[in-house]
């Protein structure tokens, strides 16, 4: 094409720009002398704090902290903030006052006015009283509920004894791992041993 139609057309031809002492086109463009700068890896340190017999991450509030706790559901963290005057703070920043605050009212919330159907233990059929339960306690007191079933022989019972669903679940398709019967087994068929006076004519 000719450099007259391409003035007409408002084409212009771009510079050639040459680079020297750089990479070549399609990479960064670096300088041989230039230093190459990497910065430099900051480890981040976890402050552990116990609370109810459970080691809970220090950066996080106290919301969702005591999550981690168990036998504390979303709902009773919400109904502890809420009571807690220190809700706003970091678990890392608690003073230990502020820490036995916080377990007495994860222990008792009764004392505090959080309702009663937030509690895991609603009239125990041995005391007929409602407690809250965490940690230790509740893992204790599950497991002998679990035992008085299967003592008693009761269709929960003999369901945990045997290793399967507890109510109602299917178990042709799903939850096989527990119960131990993946696939068809078989019994190995035993070689054939001649009988000990010989094959009889």
């Amino acid at each position: 094409m000719p450099e007259e139609v391409k003035k007409a057309k408002g084409e212009q031809e771009k510079p050639k720009v040459e680079v020297k002492g750089k990479e070549k086109e399609g990479q960064k463009f670096k300088s041989k002398d230039e230093p190459v700068l990497t910065r430099p890896k900051v480890e981040k340190k976890i402050q552990i704090v116990r609370v109810a017999e459970t080691d809970l991450n220090g950066a996080l509030a106290v919301f969702q902290g005591i999550k981690k706790i168990k036998g504390v559901s979303f709902m009773l963290a919400n109904a502890v903030s809420q009571v807690c005057p220190f809700s706003d703070k970091k678990i890392v920043d608690l003073s230990e006052k502020e820490i036995t605050d916080l377990e007495d009212i994860i222990h008792h919330p009764e004392k505090y006015s959080i309702p009663n159907w937030l509690f895991n233990r609603r009239r125990d059929p041995e005391t007929n009283q409602t407690s809250h339960l965490i940690a230790s306690q509740l893992q204790f007191i599950t497991g002998m509920d679990i035992n008085k079933l299967k003592k008693m022989r009761a269709y929960k019972g003999i369901r945990h004894g045997l290793g399967l669903p507890v109510r109602g679940q299917r178990t042709k398709s799903s939850g096989r791992k527990k119960s131990g019967s993946v696939g068809v087994k078989r019994k190995k068929e035993e070689p054939k041993v001649a009988p000990a006076g010989g094959i009889k004519k």
